[in-house]
């Protein structure tokens, strides 16, 4: 027998109830409130508290462990979890390393920038009455006892530093008497000298290792995404120390991860570009359409040569500037992707023409809004751009690239990828250094951009995996654009499922309705009463302030194209700019009426039809422009020089209006509830809701096996097989348990298992709900009445999560008790009672019984 990795006896220890599953307040009040840690995070601390304390096989001093865990999967938030829990325990000095300058910056903003929107710890570190600051430090002599102290260095300059003999340069010497915490990020580069299995004793690895031995209380924590397994060498050596590991495959799994769509076309270099750019623009509508903040951005990359990707630039700066309503309308025409098509569908619903989505496309990609990131310093210059592409006020939608971006890089909000070359590397079959290489940037691309509806409140995880057609679902899908060729994909794919980022378990299954369910009388002219959800009128709307439209001043700054005048160095030696600048309030109503009608103009949404949808009780566009209560009520702050603010051009106020507007149909497409579920529940044919599906499952789980044999025989259920969680195959045995019973009311009794068949909407807000089952019982005494009862199981962990739910079931109940619903036909009158009965739950079995029966009798 193998002996196992130290995660894997960790992950044995956690079944038994061995590991502390307490996380300590300080560590949780001391990071950023907006990082909820997600329970694989949980585990990952939890392993390594138990470590530090306790006795594990082959345990050595000083202690040292690594933490495989995927790229997206919040490693650094580890980090900064890990230095609160070691400061409690007396550790002050912290020597964080990685091989590249790039994430050296990320991860300097990411720990001591409070504004940063990625900074990791609380405004304010307190441990019991003490307030802590987190330093950066050069060195560890001299440092403040009581701060966090983090040396922040490349791997390249701490070894340079500690092997050429430079006057005051840092020693081994000065690590002899201070504990230290090494911290190693993309640690997988610090295996030089156990991949080629020589002794390099000046090599990165031996640096870092004799700092590490220093002193026997020292602790090297490793952080990697990428740990070879297969190396006999590397396995040897990390047997003891892997403490967690949490692949890309796992995070993929438990849905923290965007979903890989290669999108593969006939198409030459051009229109495959225009597909991309058509596929990204949808992405930003459907969010806008469900008040979701997305801007949704494209990398194209090159293939080897930074003058490949600058003649991509300048092409597609070529593309965007020659971009016409002609040019949209022949990728419709030419395009037989079924994701293109469901685009265009949109627009057309949206009423997106043709002409307007190329005008939005030309100033969405304008070349103000598109970088270069090649060269080392161009990467550096653009440093705060790419790691903050996520905020509000980041305009950028376009990044061209070869390499600079493979390592290092957090995004959350790439959708695209754009393979602007044609060529393979592969050997044999088999995927070659670039396909690889391109297999890592999608799995780095692949990061979750996070979002709420109303239907699911989990920011961080995938949504509609059971629901492939919901049109949120492209919110969580990766497109990577290439030509059509089959060898390439499937070397591709071999590659991404290498990676993690597809998965060979996927299977499909047949979900079919018995022939001889089709052949009943129920089947064929029986009726099912769903409700449907409207839009909501908005018919107590009367003003910006009832539908939450800021009446703060929209602030526009004029670019006026001149540096800092002078500067003066303090006595403390800060540098103060001088910079004499005056602001201007403008009340809209105020402003040149060609203006402001030009403005608007230029904002498709804000056409009067738009704007009565959201404000039912306007007359007219001048009441929109003039009244206090909309338009006329806002100002726009204008900022410059002195000089300039009282001189403001035609054009400068056209920009703060459109800016104002921008922001105003953002607010209103938040804060707008779209939509009510009806109380009235119309009728719809059973033959026509439930029909035959073809389901994506994962080999193995508990939804793959589909209890075909036990019913097969029960008449009373329809489909084939049962795909459905273990509580949901408990609830059909338990059902079976209770027919004989029920027979003797009921001679019609027909349990239908929902796979996204049909929905129910809340009556308030218009939350969409697929109950798990429908139960349809007749009965016997010639009354024709039959109830309709749904029906969801629910394990424990998840009944509060759903109780929205459970309240909408209750509110069914209520509304219906002691109601008929009539459906009369020349022949006959159908006879209808909706119920909604509370979750099922396996351990609560008997009480589910109760509330069933109390409906339907016994």
């Amino acid at each position: 027998m193998a002996e196992k990795f130290l995660y894997e006896t960790l992950d044995s220890a956690s079944e038994l109830g061995f590991l502390k599953k307490e996380i300590p307040v300080y560590l949780k009040e001391n990071l950023n409130p907006r990082f909820e840690l997600r329970p694989y995070q949980k585990e990952a601390f939890e392993g390594f508290f138990y470590c530090l304390d306790h006795d594990f096989p082959d345990k050595e001093w000083p202690l040292q462990f690594l933490f495989n865990m995927a790229t997206g999967s919040g490693k650094t938030l580890i980090m900064a979890g890990l230095i609160l829990y070691l400061y409690e325990r007396g550790y002050r000095n912290f020597l964080f390393f990685v091989n590249s300058t790039n994430i050296i910056e990320k991860t300097r903003d990411n720990f001591l920038n409070p504004l940063s929107s990625k900074f990791l710890f609380s405004e304010n570190i307190r441990f019991g009455t003490k307030r802590v600051s987190v330093t950066s430090v050069a060195n560890f002599e001299g440092i403040n006892e009581n701060d966090i102290n983090i040396c922040f260095t490349t791997i390249q300059k701490l070894h340079s530093d500690l092997t050429t003999e430079k006057e005051n340069a840092i020693t081994y010497d000065d690590f002899k008497d201070k504990r230290i915490v090494l911290l190693s990020d993309e640690a997988h580069h610090m295996n030089t000298r156990t991949k080629a299995q020589v002794e390099m004793l000046e090599s990165w690895e031996n640096t870092v290792e004799r700092i590490f031995q220093q002193n026997e209380d020292n602790l090297l924590l490793e952080f990697t995404a990428t740990l070879d397994y297969t190396n006999a060498y590397i396995a040897d050596k990390y047997k003891n120390k892997v403490l967690y590991r949490y692949d890309l495959r796992q995070f993929r799994d438990d849905k923290y991860s965007k979903d890989v769509y290669i999108v593969q076309a006939d198409f030459d270099e051009k229109d495959r570009i225009v597909q991309a750019l058509i596929l990204s623009q949808y992405k930003q509508e459907v969010a806008a359409k469900h008040r979701i903040n997305l801007k949704p951005v494209i990398l194209f990359k090159a293939q080897r040569t930074i003058a490949q990707s600058q003649e991509n630039k300048a092409n597609f700066h070529r593309l965007i500037d020659a971009l016409s309503e002609d040019v949209i309308k022949q990728i419709r025409d030419k395009s037989d992707l079924a994701l293109v098509e469901r685009a265009f569908c949109f627009f057309d619903e949206n009423h997106i023409t043709a002409g307007q989505l190329a005008e939005r496309l030309r100033r969405e990609f304008d070349e103000s809004r598109c970088i270069s990131v090649n060269e080392e310093k161009e990467k550096e210059n653009q440093q705060i751009l790419l790691n903050t592409l996520e905020e509000k006020d980041n305009r950028i939608r376009a990044i061209f690239a070869v390499q600079k971006l493979n390592e290092g890089w957090d995004v959350l909000n790439l959708f695209d990828i754009v393979r602007c070359y044609t060529v393979r590397d592969s050997k044999a079959g088999k995927p070659g250094k670039t396909t690889m290489a391109e297999a890592q940037l999608i799995g780095r691309g692949a990061r979750y951009f996070p979002f709420t509806t109303s239907e699911h409140k989990d920011r961080f995880q995938r949504k509609y995996d059971n629901n492939l057609e919901h049109e949120m679902r492209v919110l969580e899908e990766l497109h990577y654009h290439s030509i059509n060729d089959s060898r390439y994909i499937s070397e591709l794919r071999t590659a991404l499922i290498k990676e993690g980022m597809l998965d060979e378990r996927e299977i499909t299954r047949e979900l079919k309705l018995k022939e001889a369910f089709k052949e009943t009388n129920f089947f064929k002219s029986g009726l099912i009463y769903l409700n449907e959800r409207v839009r909501n009128r908005n018919e107590s709307v009367r003003s910006f302030s009832d539908i939450g439209v800021t009446k703060k001043n929209y602030e526009y700054t004029l670019a006026s194209g001149r540096g800092v005048a002078d500067a003066l160095l303090t006595g403390d030696g800060d540098y103060k700019a001088i910079v004499e600048s005056g602001r201007r309030d403008i009340k809209v109503k105020e402003m040149p009426r060609h203006i402001v009608y030009n403005a608007i103009a230029r904002q498709p949404f804000f056409t009067f039809q738009s704007i009565h949808r959201y404000f039912p009780h306007i007359s007219s566009m001048r009441e929109f422009i003039e009244s206090d209560n909309y338009l006329g009520g806002l100002e726009i702050t204008f900022q410059s020089r002195v000089s300039e603010i009282y001189l403001l051009s035609n054009k400068t106020q056209l920009e703060g209006l459109s800016g104002l507007l921008e922001q105003i149909e953002a607010e209103l497409r938040k804060n707008t509830t779209e939509y009510i579920g009806t109380e009235r529940f119309k009728l719809k044919p059973v033959c026509s809701v439930f029909t035959d599906k073809v389901l994506k499952l994962v080999e193995g789980s508990e939804r793959a096996q589909g209890d075909e044999q036990f019913v097969e025989d029960k008449e009373w259920y329809v489909f084939n097989a049962n795909y459905g969680t273990s509580e949901e195959k408990a609830f059909v045995r338990m059902l079976e348990r209770q027919v004989d019973t029920l027979k003797k009311q009921y001679d019609g009794i027909y349990l239908i298992r929902n796979e996204g068949h049909f929905k129910i909407y809340s009556f308030s807000d218009g939350q969409g709900f697929e109950p798990d089952f429908v139960l349809f019982l007749r009965e016997k005494n010639g009354e024709m009445l039959t109830y309709q009862i749904f029906v969801e199981p629910k394990g424990k962990h998840l009944k509060e999560h759903d109780k929205w739910k459970q309240d909408f079931l209750r509110e069914i109940t209520e509304k219906f008790k002691g109601r008929t619903l009539e459906f009369k036909t020349e022949s006959k009158t159908q006879k209808h009672r909706l119920v909604g009965v509370p979750f099922y739950n396996n351990e609560d079995e008997n009480k589910f019984k109760q509330s069933l029966f109390a409906v339907v009798g016994n």
